[in-house]
């Protein structure tokens, strides 16, 4: 069977994963960020590999016969290190690309860069703040330390924001749009910040401030390398089939 190596960490990649562990002998890898995750249901490995120059050793050792890039749509370097393991060792790449969200009728959003950008657009008076983001991101508020904010996030959040009113929130998705209204309401939120990471499992936040006529500040994606991709599991597992048929099954 083919080797296939998944860089994992979204839904879609153990989705991706149980679609093709009848297809191939499938290994998961997550960077283990997330303290307690998700059962996967194939072989993981967790932790980095050491750069790329570590991912394409790792790929020749095994050796692997197909990478595929299902992170995070803001895990810019791990994605950037996998194409360059892939150029550099000859091994065939795949990327799993959700769409971003698009702003539609009645969305607020300010549209910024980075997380130091949000922080800064979220303005000099106090404000009731959400932030909706990483373990990784939310330092950069502590330049902002005139607002509440309410963080939520899968594993604590350690050492606490450097700031004298915050509370925090520990929750893992799907979020739903009835059940993000009544925290926002709850906590009496006027501004969300959110990454725009596409998908149907945190949207619901995004509905919620649209319903309640509150600003989204919008942390825009990074540029990622041009490999090939699909945008869904579904069309991701018709470009792998093609790859691990034979190639007499394949007509070609």
């Amino acid at each position: 069977m083919k080797k296939i190596l998944i860089l994992g960490g979204t839904t879609e990649a153990r989705q991706l994963a149980g679609k093709l562990a009848a297809r191939a002998s499938v290994t998961l890898s997550l960077a283990g960020r997330t303290e307690s995750p998700v059962a996967q249901g194939v072989p993981v490995r967790s932790g980095g590999f050491g750069g790329a120059d570590g991912l394409a050793d790792h790929l020749r050792k095994e050796p692997i016969d197909l990478l595929i890039d299902a992170t995070h749509p803001y895990a810019a370097q791990i994605s950037a290190n996998a194409a360059q393991a892939a150029r550099v060792t000859g091994v065939p790449i795949l990327a799993l690309r959700r769409p971003g969200w698009e702003p539609v009728e009645g969305d607020r959003w300010t549209e910024v860069n980075t997380s130091g950008d949000a922080a800064r657009a979220l303005g000099p008076a106090p404000r009731r703040v959400f932030l909706a983001l990483g373990r990784q991101e939310v330092a950069a508020f502590e330049a902002a330390p005139q607002h509440h904010y309410l963080v939520r996030s899968v594993d604590a959040i350690e050492p606490k924001l450097a700031v004298p009113d915050a509370s925090y929130l520990l929750a893992r998705g799907p979020f739903r749009e009835a059940e993000e209204r009544a925290l926002l309401e709850k906590q009496r939120i006027d501004v969300v910040v959110s990454k725009n990471s596409g998908g149907e499992a945190t949207y619901g936040k995004i509905a919620a401030a649209r319903a309640l006529g509150l600003e989204v500040v919008m942390i825009q994606r990074p540029v990622l390398p041009d490999v090939p991709a699909a945008e869904s599991v579904e069309a991701l597992t018709v470009l792998v089939d093609h790859f691990v048929r034979p190639v007499d099954e394949r007509g070609v």
